[in-house]
């Protein structure tokens, strides 16, 4: 969420004319979530980002429906439980030896 949160602060900002200081949480916000991207316990770091990009969907939605007020839909919910299984394939697959 912290990304998701980073991101919001700037977009914010630029698009709906908030104060510059609205830059400064952003920055917080995003360099909290890289600290906390390298505290996955991974065996490669490029698994691990590709599943992050199936909880970062599933964290997206729940933004849009806490913070943004807008339910998501079935499909929304159908495409983001599709997405947090592929991370749980990429992450927690059987490896060959």
């Amino acid at each position: 969420m912290t990304e998701i949160a980073g991101c919001f602060a700037f977009w914010a900002w630029l698009r709906l004319d908030r104060s510059p200081l609205w830059l400064a949480p952003s920055i917080a916000s995003l360099m909290l979530f890289a600290y906390l991207l390298t505290r996955i316990d991974s065996e490669f770091a490029g698994r691990a980002y590709a599943a992050y990009g199936g909880i970062y969907i599933a964290a997206s939605l729940l933004w849009l429906w806490i913070v943004e007020a807008q339910r998501p839909d079935r499909w929304d919910v159908m495409g983001a439980a599709v997405c947090v299984l592929g991370a749980a394939i990429i992450l927690w697959g059987p490896r060959g030896a």
